[in-house]
């Protein structure tokens, strides 16, 4: 039987779990697949794998000749020990991995700004629940290895483990597949702010390097047999954002996720479910001979609530500078953990 791994990164998500999902229903018939469940913490990891063996075990006869196992991965890309533990771990327990899904999507956000909320409701509905300007980010939080907090957790960490796995990524002729944002817009990042210090929008900013780290290094990838892609899930309820809101507020914006949707907003999916589309398509249906990378292929659902895929281009503006600090910043933890090996395994 042909064994697959996938390491989804962010599995206890609503998008990291549906995207586990999709990849169970659409991987081809008689293989073993290997979903490597990654988190901070053990509790989450158990929760989580019960959560997929429920969706498998309730699953039609598509995916009945689909053996599944479990493995996890405790790592928190805020900590570069962390990051170099989960690379050992890997490294030692697999030759080869087949699918990588960066699924990276910390914000530091301190609640809503309630009038800022209501005045775009009332003037802009349908750019009020695309592009919300009203929700407060923290500026300046760093992490305890000194670095801009959202830099590291949706960039350089990952950047920096994938870096560390790449024999075992090429060995498996890997798909890589970057998670972004339909918030990526260049005017979110300034090149004299990359680690994302001095911005109140340091969650878009990041979407944006990860825009621009995967136009730098695609082509470089696909040489050693790797496809990379980067992808925006467009919009759809999030557990991590619903905590600042009650139920009348939760309500309120379903209902003009709807109204977006149904005046012609393509992005509004909803559904973790249809926001995963994306993810997963590029994994197992896109051609990579013939369908580009250098775009970013999004969820995207019609007025009848039909996902599609959507692409867009990518401006890159600034790649050039943004790979530059950021290979440097490579090389300076290459440099600091060189000595640096610690073994931890918790039995599941």
């Amino acid at each position: 039987m042909n064994r697959k791994v996938a390491i989804v990164t962010g599995t206890n998500s609503n998008l990291g779990l549906n995207i586990v999902f999709r990849l169970i229903e659409t991987e081809d018939a008689n293989v073993r697949l290997t979903i490597v469940v990654t988190s901070r913490t053990l509790p989450r990891v158990q929760e989580v794998i019960n959560q997929i063996k429920d969706f498998y075990n309730n699953k039609s006869s598509r995916v009945d000749d689909l053996e599944i196992d479990f493995d996890y991965l405790l790592v928190d890309f805020t900590n570069m020990v962390s990051v170099l533990n989960a690379y050992y771990d890997i490294s030692k327990k697999y030759s080869a991995i087949n699918y990588l899904f960066v699924n990276a999507a910390q914000g530091i956000f301190d609640g809503i700004d309630w009038i800022g909320a209501v005045k775009e409701v009332l003037t802009s509905p349908l750019e009020a629940v695309t592009n919300p300007t009203y929700k407060i980010q923290l500026v300046g939080a760093k992490s305890k290895d000194d670095m801009g907090l959202i830099f590291q957790a949706n960039v350089f960490g990952p950047y920096y483990f994938i870096s560390k796995i790449l024999p075992q990524l090429t060995r498996g002729k890997a798909y890589i597949v970057w998670v972004s944002s339909i918030m990526s817009d260049p005017k979110y990042l300034s090149l004299n702010d990359i680690e994302l210090l001095k911005t109140n929008a340091s969650y878009e900013g990041s979407k944006r390097l990860v825009d621009l780290l995967h136009l730098a290094t695609y082509k470089d990838l696909k040489k050693l047999g790797i496809n990379q892609y980067v992808v925006q899930p467009g919009i759809f309820t999030s557990h991590s954002f619903s905590k600042y809101l009650n139920f009348f507020t939760y309500f309120g914006m379903l209902c003009l996720f709807y109204l977006a949707r149904l005046l012609g907003s393509p992005w509004h999916n909803i559904d973790g479910y249809k926001a995963a589309n994306a993810p997963v398509y590029v994994t197992r249906l896109a051609n990579p001979n013939f369908e580009k990378q250098d775009v970013k292929y999004g969820s995207a659902t019609s007025r009848d609530g039909m996902p599609y895929i959507k692409t867009q281009e990518i401006d890159p503006t600034g790649m050039s500078d943004v790979f530059a600090y950021i290979q440097k910043k490579k090389l300076e933890w290459d440099e600091k953990l060189k000595d640096q090996i610690v073994e931890t395994r918790t039995p599941i």
